[in-house]
């Protein structure tokens, strides 16, 4: 029997620096250290030849939710997300408070460059979460 130790969420993108940095804000994620001999990721990426595939990364300084990598590709997105991720916001609230602490939530993503999409008010018995895309137009959610 196989068991899954770790693994890392790969979104496919146009921007992958910008992209990793929105996420990192999201998330308090960080952006592992700049290889050695380079003052930027950006200096980095210049070095390499224009066939290798540009990615960015960034973890969980906790070092327990999984790593979150971006690779970029030439295409751009064309359909809803198949997966997307669920940012808990809202862990553990519920009613008024849980809404409140979402759209709170969702004003400062929108800051960042995120786009609200649909709030679904608590209805008995679903609590309430708000549908966003981050700034390439990935859905998430907040929960």
């Amino acid at each position: 029997m196989s068991t899954t130790k770790q693994f890392q969420v790969t979104f496919d993108c146009a921007e992958p620096a910008r992209l990793a940095a929105f996420w990192c804000e999201v998330l308090g994620y960080v952006v592992p250290t700049v290889p050695e001999g380079f003052a930027t990721w950006e200096e980095y990426h210049r070095t390499l030849p224009p066939e290798d595939e540009i990615y960015f990364a960034c973890t969980d300084p906790s070092g327990v939710a999984p790593r979150l990598l971006f690779q970029r590709v030439p295409e751009g997105k064309v359909v809803k997300n198949r997966v997307h991720l669920d940012v808990r916001a809202g862990a553990g609230l519920v009613g008024e408070e849980r809404l409140a602490t979402l759209e709170a939530e969702c004003a400062r993503l929108m800051a960042l460059g995120a786009k609200h999409v649909l709030t679904q008010r608590a209805d008995g018995v679903n609590e309430s979460c708000i549908t966003m895309q981050d700034i390439e137009g990935n859905e998430f959610c907040l929960a």
